[in-house]
């Protein structure tokens, strides 16, 4: 007696594909954001049709979608993307590098002092709240050239997110953690560099991005006024020379280069971990 036996053949292509269920995850959790950006564009489109179709706003055409979108292209490939926002890229680093230095002690210091944070409270608030560009005037007399002027205007648009982010993070350390250093020997300074920097290190972070954004902010209106490079002076130049896709397109480079500044600040800030040690 024969037996015969037949193989069905392997689906060897199982494997290489991605499970319906993971897919339609994907697809949800990509589905907002592209919505999102969708309507964004849609209303720009519509206030480009506006713009056209109003004989008193046809000198502002430029702005429409298809012309901005254009001169965007344009900064790409000639490199005046690059030319404008480097210098503006430096002035934010040197204000948030000085901000950075000058906010975690102060923080740190408030956080741990609760006489000195009352001490400190009432004239920290009034300054939080006054202007950043309230003190271009101070700042054009205290510094020899523009850059160091815009770096200080930075800095203290930036140094209050830093300052409070901070404290509030020194405050929420489980006082058990400071007892077991004390115990095991540890001073005041190896304290704070052992425990408190590390447990800190996320809400620093956050202060970070929460001045990076105000930081970003403050630099356009900043450089309108002396310096000769940066994205506010060309934002500037196309306003005074009637370009107004180029200066349609100098924003849309703005918001991007934001987005990316706080995407990166967004991922340190997942990547921070700290795992108390006694």
């Amino acid at each position: 007696m024969t037996v015969s036996v037949t193989a069905e053949p392997l689906d060897t292509g199982r494997s290489s594909q991605i499970p319906v269920p993971r897919l339609i995850r994907r697809v949800r959790w990509a589905l907002p954001p592209v919505i999102g950006t969708a309507a964004l564009f849609a209303i720009w489109w519509v206030c480009g049709l506006i713009i056209a179709s109003t004989p008193r706003l046809a000198a502002f055409v430029g702005f429409a979608p298809a012309p901005a979108l254009a001169a965007f292209a344009d900064l790409i490939i000639s490199g005046d993307a690059w030319r404008a926002a480097t210098p503006s890229l430096s002035r934010v680093m040197q204000g948030l590098l000085a901000a950075t230095v000058i906010g975690i002690p102060i923080g740190i210091a408030i956080g741990e002092l609760p006489t000195l944070e009352r001490a400190l409270q009432l004239p920290f608030q009034i300054l939080r709240m006054v202007s950043p560009l309230s003190w271009m005037p101070i700042a054009i007399l205290a510094f020899p050239s523009w850059n160091g002027a815009i770096a200080f205007l930075i800095t203290a648009a930036a140094v209050w997110p830093i300052v409070f982010a901070t404290s509030a993070g020194v405050k929420r350390i489980d006082p058990a953690w400071i007892a077991v250093g004390r115990t095991l020997g540890g001073r005041r300074m190896a304290l704070i560099r052992v425990i408190v920097a590390r447990a800190v290190a996320p809400d620093i972070i956050t202060g970070l991005r929460l001045a990076l954004g105000v930081a970003w902010i403050v630099l356009v209106p900043a450089e309108f006024l002396g310096v000769t490079s940066g994205l506010g002076y060309a934002i500037n130049d196309a306003r005074d020379t009637l370009q107004y896709d180029r200066l349609a397109a100098l924003i849309l480079l703005i918001g991007l280069i934001g987005f990316v500044l706080d995407a990166i600040a967004a991922a340190l800030l997942a990547r921070v971990r700290w795992i108390p040690t006694a």
